[in-house]
C-alpha cells in the first residue's frame, strides 16, 4: 500500500557544530599613533646597565606608580638626550580610554608610558622598555604592553621622546603637547611625588617649596655629571 500524498516524508537534519579556535591579543600595535620609523640603538649590555642606574637612583621613586608616570618617563630622556644616549617612548593605552572599547590596564590606568631604548641584536632592531615601575628588568615592548593590560584590548606604539603628553580628547587629530617650560616644573613636582593638578597636590607645593628646589638642583648635576656607563656607551660606539 503506498504512503497518502498529503504526508510527506520527514526527513532528519543533521547539524555540525564547527568549533573555531581563537585567539584573543591581550594588545594591538597602533601605527597611526607611532611616530618612530628608524632608530639609533645602544647595546643590549648597556641597555641593562642603564636601567639598573635608573632603577635604583634615589632621585626616581618607581614605586609611586600611580602618579607622574609622564613626568618620570619625561626625565629619564631629557638626562638621556644630554647624555648623548638615543632613546623614545612607548605609551600605552586602555581601549576603553583611547577607542571608547572594551579593555583596562592596571591600576584603573587609562594611560602608561616609559622610555625605549632601541637595542640591536642580529638582523633585527627591538625596543626595549626601560620602566622600574612595572618590573626589575628590561621588557620588549610588547611584552611591556601586555603585562600592564589588565582586560583586553589595549593598544601600544612609539613616540618620539620630545612628546610629553598627549592632547585631552582626539588623540589621533590633535598635536600632542612637546616639552615646554611648564611641563618641565610637572616634571619636577612628579619627581617629587606632587601631581599640582589636584586640590592635594597643590597643597603639597605649598609645603615642599624648598625639597622641589633641592630636585631641581639634584637633576641639573645629574644632566652634566654624565655617569661611568655612559661614558663606557661612548667609547664602546
Amino acid at each position: 500500500m503506498g504512503r497518502p500524498k498529503n504526508i510527506r516524508r520527514k526527513r532528519k537534519r543533521i547539524y555540525t557544530t564547527r568549533i573555531i579556535s581563537m585567539t584573543i591579543e591581550p594588545c594591538l600595535y597602533d601605527f597611526q599613533l607611532s611616530d618612530v620609523d628608524s632608530r639609533n640603538t645602544v647595546s643590549r649590555e648597556h641597555a641593562e646597565l642603564i636601567f639598573d642606574y635608573f632603577g635604583h637612583h634615589p632621585l626616581f621613586n618607581w614605586a609611586n606608580a600611580n602618579n607622574g608616570c609622564e613626568g618620570r618617563a619625561d626625565a629619564v630622556c631629557v638626562l638621556l638626550d644630554a647624555w648623548g644616549i638615543p632613546n623614545y617612548k612607548a605609551w600605552a593605552f586602555s581601549a576603553g580610554y583611547l577607542k571608547n572599547g572594551v579593555g583596562e590596564l592596571v591600576q584603573n590606568w587609562k594611560y602608561h608610558v616609559a622610555p625605549v631604548l632601541a637595542v640591536k641584536e642580529g638582523d633585527k632592531i627591538i625596543d626595549y622598555v626601560l620602566d622600574p615601575s612595572t618590573g626589575t628588568s628590561l621588557k620588549e615592548v610588547r611584552e611591556w604592553a601586555e603585562s600592564i593590560t589588565k582586560l583586553p584590548h589595549s593598544y601600544y606604539f612609539i613616540r618620539k621622546a620630545e612628546w610629553y603628553i598627549f592632547p585631552g580628547d582626539q588623540i589621533n587629530k590633535r598635536p600632542w603637547h612637546g616639552r615646554n617650560s611648564q611641563n618641565r616644573k610637572w616634571m619636577i613636582q612628579c619627581l617629587g611625588g606632587i601631581n599640582s593638578l589636584t586640590a592635594t597636590g597643590r597643597a603639597h607645593l605649598c609645603f615642599n617649596k624648598n625639597r622641589l628646589k633641592q630636585i631641581v638642583q639634584a637633576f641639573t648635576n645629574l644632566k652634566q655629571e654624565v655617569p661611568s656607563i655612559i661614558t663606557g656607551y661612548k667609547n664602546a660606539s
